[in-house]
């Protein structure tokens, strides 16, 4: 692996008898001063993520009101030479690491007498992300004239993210939970994830794309065909921004 392996020991020689079996797998290892200093690296890495996402995703929700493209102002800013780093708004927070990590550091922190309130804070956003795309995909339909109890919506992607298989804390599947409770009824297409439980899964095909009211683009994989989406869907609202790169597609395409 080309990534930098973080190690720490409990004394100076587990910590080298560590080093000497990462390095004969990863190219780089990084050895610091004990397993806790290790542990806060790892944390640290994903609360930057975690509070990075949630700053993106509000402000999304704010330009979204001004009528502003949060993702031309993100290409935008990521021109200047000033050490930003790109973050991109989403349906929520999925994964092993950043939907869970952050928050054993501020349950931890209380042990200590003090309070993580960005890493709460950050969790509240991105929570909310989750409700905030059920009600848009409710406004869509309204808009469409349809109501969301009983439409036919198509979830395109359950893995937390594109290209993987992973469903752990996929805020796919959350917002499908909520999309249910308003009586609308799911099917899902993800080429990665076929045996999903009390989901149906259904090819992407023209008669399954044609057929549902709205299409809910919540993962990006890269292997599937969104001109075709755009060609023979309704409506799609698309939380990746991946429709933007379709041209002229006869479905009427919400960014959310």
């Amino acid at each position: 692996s080309k990534i930098p392996k973080v190690i720490g020991g409990l004394t100076p020689k587990c910590l080298d008898v560590a080093n000497a079996l990462y390095s004969r797998i990863i190219d780089k290892t990084i050895k610091v001063s004990s397993p806790e200093t290790a542990e806060a690296t790892k944390l640290m890495e994903n609360i930057f993520r975690a509070v990075n996402i949630a700053m993106v995703n509000e402000l999304k929700l704010i330009f979204e009101r001004m009528n502003i493209n949060i993702w031309e102002v993100i290409n935008a800013a990521d021109s200047k030479p000033f050490g930003f780093m790109p973050f991109y708004p989403g349906p929520g927070m999925g994964g092993h690491c950043i939907p869970i990590d952050p928050f054993y550091l501020s349950w931890k922190a209380k042990e200590y007498n003090t309070e993580a309130k960005f890493i709460e804070l950050a969790g509240e956003i991105n929570r909310k992300m989750t409700e905030n795309l059920a009600h848009r995909v409710g406004k869509a339909l309204n808009d469409h004239s349809k109501s969301i109890r009983n439409s036919n919506i198509l979830v395109l992607g359950l893995a937390y993210k594109k290209d993987i298989d992973d469903m752990r804390e996929s805020p796919s599947l959350k917002i499908i939970e909520l999309l249910k409770f308003k009586g609308a009824n799911i099917r899902y297409h993800d080429p990665y994830i076929k045996n999903a439980s009390k989901i149906e899964y259904v090819d992407l095909s023209k008669e399954n794309l044609a057929v549902a009211d709205a299409v809910l683009i919540t993962t990006d994989h890269s292997n599937v065909d969104y001109e075709k989406v755009g060609k023979y869907a309704k409506l799609v609202i698309d939380t990746r921004n991946i429709m933007a790169s379709v041209k002229n597609p006869k479905a009427h395409i919400l960014r959310a």
